[in-house]
């Protein structure tokens, strides 16, 4: 499939997945031209802030090639990935992303994620979620078991 047909089936999930009872979002993974797998917004539906489209794939795209690391698949999205999925998606090591709605266009319909953004560029002491770190002495343990450890696996 060419990189507009693979964009046209993120964007028919998307609108079947609203018939469904999802969210307005759908998403592919495709490794040379081949779609790995799916993924439609499921938040309502599953009571799971984290089921959207594009984790949602990722998840599935992982389990079904044996692998955390996604590198030489892209990904297209019906629409433009909020922060969470953004980071999911540069963990997962894929190597494109392509979008049908941008977030401006998320905002118009209720889904905007700006204030997570302007979030990110605050320094801790200034963000609205208040965030303290707490028992550091203690929590390094796993860390330096983690350093140690001689059969790890990196990612």
């Amino acid at each position: 499939m060419n990189r507009e047909e693979l964009m046209r089936e993120a964007i028919r999930i998307s609108i079947e997945n609203v018939a469904n009872g999802g969210g307005p979002f759908g998403a592919v993974i495709a490794r040379d031209g081949e779609i790995v797998a799916v993924g439609a917004n499921r938040v309502t539906a599953s009571h799971d802030p984290t089921a959207h489209a594009e984790v949602s794939a990722i998840r599935a795209a992982c389990e079904r090639l044996g692998t955390f690391d996604l590198s030489g698949c892209e990904i297209y999205t019906s629409c433009e990935p909020c922060p969470m999925c953004l980071g999911a998606i540069y963990w997962a090591r894929i190597d494109r992303i392509f979008y049908g709605n941008n977030r401006d266009d998320a905002e118009k319909i209720g889904f905007g994620d700006a204030f997570i953004y302007r979030e990110l560029m605050l320094p801790l002491s200034e963000r609205e979620k208040q965030i303290e770190e707490l028992l550091p002495d203690e929590a390094i343990a796993a860390f330096e078991a983690w350093r140690d450890k001689p059969d790890r696996e990196e990612y």
